[in-house]
């Protein structure tokens, strides 16, 4: 069987993490199979989409590198939903409720309160025809909801899971079709999923229970339910959900404010939640041969902000000049070699930058000692093995080793107590600005 999957966005809002780790899974499984990976663009609510939000899902997509094998829009698809809506209500299987909310919401506090299941009692079903007109003429526009075959449980054996058995009478009739006429999620994802021939369906595992409803739409439809797989939701580190605090910043936050890179991303979502540890990866490949549902735990996945950062750091620095070179202004490779190992972000660089072509505030807290180690650097222009050669003078010259010896010298001419390795740093200073920092200018 050719593996075939789908990530299923609705151009509503932003991509957030969570949607993005589905996105991942799906799109991992379908590499490793050698398959198809679809984006089914989700715009049925069609006052809520909108075409920018559908272009900036397209681009967060593409700078994580998940690219996608076929798309479509289901806001071009509605007269074939439109088809198979006609062929479930002429079978008895799709039928009108007139319902409104605040009677459906009183007919469940009553089953609650006699500590029943607050299921829908199919009241509808025993409408006349008569009754169905009346209610119109009040302007009462009816809702459809699918007719379940009950008694009946659906099982299934999940990828991740394990056998699943749902018990439909626990469930209502589930809504397809809203008062106003528009669709909800349900109707359309499977037509789309047997019309595009779905072979494999993986998501959260909020949505069990509505596979369980949609495995009885497929067959009414003439369709087979696909294979399943559905993962433990997201929530922050301490069990709590996410919030922009916790790591539910949209993928447009993380990349153009908080400055992540797109693997970093890549790297947290392939593995919370699994069996196999934390690291960075450069690239998806490691990623992609090493995927197995079988490494899914059950347990919530709890993603750490910090996990974020760390990944960022050490992909940076792993990052060779060539993979970064068109992203930064004034900067060879040999700038970059040297301060990559102390950048969190790649616009650290510009820090960095700064304290090169200065100018920069000295810290120097003994001008006299500053004043004799100013003799004893290096003639000429300075090289790497300049730093080596100096500071061997002031040890012998002063007997200062160790910190002493060498956090004087960095405050001085970077006016920081850390940062990247000083013999690369001091040539790129250069010599000019070397001798007026010794001296306590601004250079």
């Amino acid at each position: 069987m050719t593996v075939k999957v789908r990530f299923a966005p609705s151009p509503t809002g932003k991509l957030h993490v969570g949607n993005i780790r589905a996105a991942l899974v799906n799109w991992l499984f379908a590499r490793q199979q050698g398959g198809t990976f679809v984006l089914r663009i989700d715009d049925t609510d069609q006052e809520r989409s909108t075409l920018e939000n559908e272009e900036a899902i397209r681009a967060d997509l593409t700078w994580l590198g998940l690219v996608w094998d076929e798309t479509f829009r289901q806001s071009d698809r509605f007269a074939r939903y439109d088809a198979v809506v006609e062929q479930l209500k002429a079978e008895g299987r799709l039928y009108p409720c007139f319902e409104t909310a605040e009677e459906l919401d009183m007919k469940r506090k009553i089953q609650m309160g006699r500590g029943k299941p607050p299921v829908y009692d199919r009241a509808a079903l025993n409408l006349t025809e008569e009754e169905k007109t009346a209610f119109e003429a009040e302007g009462r526009k009816p809702h459809w909801r699918f007719k379940l075959n009950t008694p009946a449980r659906v099982d299934w054996t999940d990828l991740i899971r394990g056998d699943v058995s749902i018990d439909l009478e626990a469930l209502s009739d589930p809504i397809l079709i809203r008062e106003d006429g528009s669709y909800l999620y349900t109707l359309p994802s499977v037509v789309d999923d047997v019309d595009y021939g779905i072979t494999h369906i993986v998501r959260g595992e909020d949505h069990v229970t509505n596979s369980a409803v949609q495995v009885q739409i497929f067959e009414a439809i003439g369709g087979k339910a696909p294979e399943m797989a559905h993962f433990a939701l997201l929530t922050g580190k301490g069990g709590e959900g996410l919030s922009k605090r916790h790591g539910a910043m949209s993928i447009e936050e993380y990349r153009d404010e908080a400055g992540i890179e797109p693997m970093a991303i890549v790297s947290l979502l392939a593995r919370v939640g699994t069996s196999e540890p934390i690291e960075p990866f450069a690239e998806a490949q490691p990623l992609i041969d090493g995927f197995d549902f079988g490494k899914f735990g059950r347990s919530t996945a709890k993603l750490d902000p910090a996990d974020l950062d760390m990944l960022n750091a050490k992909i940076l620095h792993m990052t060779p000049f060539e993979a970064v070179k068109d992203r930064l202004d004034g900067v060879d490779e040999t700038f970059w070699a040297t301060v990559r190992p102390n950048l969190n972000k790649l616009s650290d660089v510009n820090e960095w930058l700064s304290i090169v072509n200065g100018p920069v505030t000295p810290v120097i807290e003994d001008a006299d000692h500053m004043a004799k180690v100013r003799d004893l650097l290096p003639e000429g222009e300075l090289t790497a093995d300049s730093w080596q050669v100096w500071t061997s003078a002031i040890k012998e010259a002063t007997g200062a080793k160790g910190r002493a010896l060498f956090m004087p010298l960095r405050q001085a001419l970077t006016g920081q107590s850390h940062g990247p390795d000083m013999g690369a740093l001091l040539p790129l200073i250069g010599r000019e600005k070397v001798l007026k920092r010794l001296e306590g200018q601004a250079a």
